[in-house]
């Protein structure tokens, strides 16, 4: 595999993308996705609290440190420590730490997704692509904040297609960061009555969807009237 780069910035590449494959691999080996669910969650509810009521630093540090390793080597675990990180901190505790957890490993996985990847994907993407990605960066802020804010498509996937348009890194922090909390205090709220949760599925109501999609709407509102006075005044 390294000798299909050759040069010592395509070596970096490698090395950061095998990092990435195996911290997503070991997660796995190690049975992570075992430990990480909701039943054992609950089934340790009373320790967790108390741990973290001994250790309230310690904890807050490490939820974090694992939030943010989780979002950037895109895990399947979002959810589930979404609703932990609201049971142990509280809901503005909670909602802060996954916020700023959450944007901080997004913006790794963008980041390391344009170091390795954005050259050879331009160079092979047609004209059709290049007009999408040139109509996206017109608007990006807003178009990113639209993919925030309403759950169309999985978070990991909305963290890497970024990189592979011209938007700068400061909008991306910020459009992330603007979009995702109201998913973030939904779920950390949720988080203070995990006790009642049996199940991740269907958790949230078709009342909270249709706000955010409200949301998502309203984040391409400026778009819309651009557009509007552009088929106005030409």
């Amino acid at each position: 595999m390294f000798l299909l780069w050759g040069t010592r910035m395509s070596l970096k590449k490698a090395i950061i993308l095998v990092v990435f494959i195996l911290g997503f691999v070991a997660f796995f080996v190690l049975r992570g996705d075992r430990y990480l669910t909701l039943d054992t969650i609950k089934a340790n509810r009373d320790f967790l609290l108390n741990y973290t009521h001994h250790h309230s630093e310690a904890m807050l540090f490490g939820a974090l440190i694992l939030y943010t390793v989780s979002t950037a080597l895109s895990l399947p675990v979002a959810t589930v420590l979404s609703l932990a990180v609201g049971f142990l901190f509280g809901r503005w505790v909670g909602t802060a730490v996954i916020v700023f957890s959450a944007t901080l490993g997004a913006t790794f996985a963008f980041l390391a997704a344009r170091y390795i990847f954005s050259e050879a994907v331009q160079r092979r993407m047609g004209p059709h692509g290049r007009k999408i990605i040139e109509g996206f960066h017109k608007n990006d802020f807003n178009y990113l904040l639209f993919l925030r804010l309403v759950p169309l498509f999985p978070f990991w996937l909305v963290n890497l297609v970024p990189a592979f348009t011209p938007i700068k890194v400061r909008t991306y922090v910020a459009a992330t960061a603007t979009g995702i909390i109201p998913g973030s205090f939904v779920f950390a709220n949720l988080g203070q009555s995990l006790a009642s949760i049996d199940s991740l599925k269907h958790l949230l109501s078709f009342e909270t969807l249709g706000a955010f999609l409200l949301l998502g709407l309203f984040a391409l509102v400026p778009i819309i009237l651009k557009k509007a006075r552009t088929r106005v005044h030409p």
